[in-house]
C-alpha cells in the first residue's frame, strides 16, 4: 500500500522530504503535484521504475519520458543546448513547459525516445519538487499522471492513492494541483515547434 505524506506546498517539511527522497533512492515510484499536474516520479537510474510507469500509463518505447531538472545548468548536463535554445529555455523556466532536446550520453539509453534519441526536460516551479531535487542532488525521472482511460490527469491525492495504491510507493499531498498538462515544445530542429499546447503560455516561445 502506498504511503501518504501531507507536505506544506510552500515550506516543505525537511523530515518528510528526506523520507520521500529515501523512497526514491530505494527504487520507489511517487505521485507528486507540480506546477502543471500530478506526475509520477522516480530515480533516473532505476530501470524497474520506467517499466512501472509504462504499465500504469500503458505507453510504449516511443513515449517521451521527461527529466525534471532543478535549473538550467542541470538541463545542459543531460541535453545538447546551443545559444538560441538556451535563450528560449531561460525565458521559459521555471514554468509549465517540457522541451524536447537531443540527449547527451549522461541520459540512460532506456530513457531515450526509441527512434530519435531525444529526451524531454523541464524545470518545474513548485517548492516541493524543488526540495526533492535539492535533497536528491539529481533530476527526477517523470511522466504526467494521465491514465489510459482518462482525458485529464488525476488531481485528487486521495483518489490517486485509492486507484493506484498497489502500484505506487508514496503519494504526496501538497494542496491543490491543476489538471492542465505542460506545453510541450520540440527544439531539436533549431526552431520552436509546438507539440502540445498546455498550461505554459505560447507568447514567450514566439508561437
Amino acid at each position: 500500500m502506498a504511503q501518504f505524506f501531507e507536505i506544506h506546498p510552500e515550506h516543505p517539511q525537511p523530515r518528510l522530504i528526506r523520507q520521500a527522497v529515501q523512497i526514491l533512492r530505494d527504487g520507489g515510484l511517487i505521485a507528486v503535484p507540480s506546477d502543471a499536474a500530478y506526475s509520477l516520479v522516480g530515480h533516473i537510474g532505476d530501470a524497474d521504475v520506467i517499466e512501472r510507469i509504462r504499465r500504469i500509463r500503458q505507453v510504449g518505447e516511443r513515449h517521451h519520458f521527461t527529466l525534471m531538472c532543478r535549473d538550467l545548468s542541470q538541463i545542459s548536463t543531460y541535453a545538447r543546448v546551443d545559444n538560441s535554445q538556451y535563450r528560449l529555455l531561460k525565458a521559459c523556466t521555471p514554468g509549465a513547459y517540457t522541451f524536447i532536446l537531443e540527449a547527451t550520453k549522461e541520459v540512460p539509453k532506456r530513457l531515450l525516445h526509441a527512434k530519435r534519441k531525444t529526451i524531454g526536460l523541464r524545470v518545474p516551479e513548485h517548492p516541493v519538487l524543488s526540495a526533492l531535487m535539492e535533497e536528491l542532488g539529481e533530476p527526477l525521472l517523470s511522466s504526467t499522471l494521465l491514465l489510459p482511460e482518462e482525458d485529464l490527469p488525476l488531481t485528487d491525492p486521495q483518489e490517486i492513492r485509492e486507484r493506484l495504491e498497489r502500484q505506487l510507493d508514496l503519494v504526496i499531498d501538497a494542496g491543490h494541483c491543476g489538471a492542465e498538462v505542460t506545453t510541450v515544445v520540440d527544439l531539436t530542429s533549431g526552431d520552436a515547434e509546438l507539440v502540445r499546447e498546455g498550461q505554459g503560455a505560447l507568447a514567450p516561445l514566439g508561437l
